[in-house]
């Protein structure tokens, strides 16, 4: 059961597009302005918290870089369910194409869902309160992803079905993303956004937090 507190906790989950290189060392909690890391969860907090000090919002960046589903479920009970959020946000998805390309040591498309839906309904079981965010992982054809475009293509569009498949069917909130980085290459190139075609630079991150500020928005604002 979820205990009574104040305020929101809003936790976020992901490889190194959400870790952001934040503090990890417990000994350095204290250094506010290096818990969050630097990625588009320090911009949904900035935001939300500077607009709503009332709220008392908590934010918990748990992202860890080079993490894949499994690495993810396995840290599932510490890192998430032990935390008790109130809103807990997702972003994975590109390591498990990475090193599925690479080694075979991601997850296949089949595997990856399997994992991502034993997660929310571990979730759902244990958090039964806690609403759940689902974010699209994306791509551009930038550096050694053009290289071999068509071969990332092929496990990440799958990949972006189950997602969205398992927000659909559990009722959850999605964050597309892939779309909207597509039209904004239409403004400015690719690496203007995404500078290694995977890791966003400052200006997607920004892109990012647009993006969940405006699915998730309505429910922070009714708080």
């Amino acid at each position: 059961m979820q205990a009574e507190k104040e305020g929101t906790v809003i936790l976020f989950q992901g490889d190194s597009i959400t870790d952001g290189q934040r503090s990890k060392d417990p000994a350095q909690a204290w250094d506010l302005n290096h818990v969050t890391g630097h990625s588009y969860v320090y911009l949904i907090h900035a935001d939300l918290g500077s607009r709503y000090p009332e709220k008392h919002l908590q934010f918990i960046n748990k992202g860890i870089s080079g993490s894949r589903i499994v690495d993810i479920y396995a840290r599932l009970e510490s890192d998430v369910i032990n935390e008790q959020p109130d809103m807990v946000s997702f972003l994975l998805g590109i390591n498990d194409c990475h090193f599925q390309l690479h080694n075979q040591s991601g997850a296949s498309p089949a595997k990856f869902e399997k994992l991502y839906r034993m997660m929310i309904e571990e979730i759902g079981e244990k958090l039964p309160r806690t609403h759940i965010i689902l974010c699209e992982p994306f791509l551009l054809p930038v550096g050694r992803v053009a290289e071999a475009l068509s071969e990332w293509m092929e496990l990440l569009l799958p990949f972006q079905a189950a997602v969205r498949r398992i927000a659909e069917e559990y009722r959850l909130t999605f964050v597309p993303l892939q779309q909207r980085f597509d039209e904004l290459c239409q403004v400015r190139e690719a690496s203007y956004w995404i500078w290694d075609g995977i890791h966003p630079t400052v200006n997607g991150h920004a892109i990012i937090a647009q993006e969940w500020l405006k699915a998730v928005g309505k429910r922070i604002d009714a708080l």
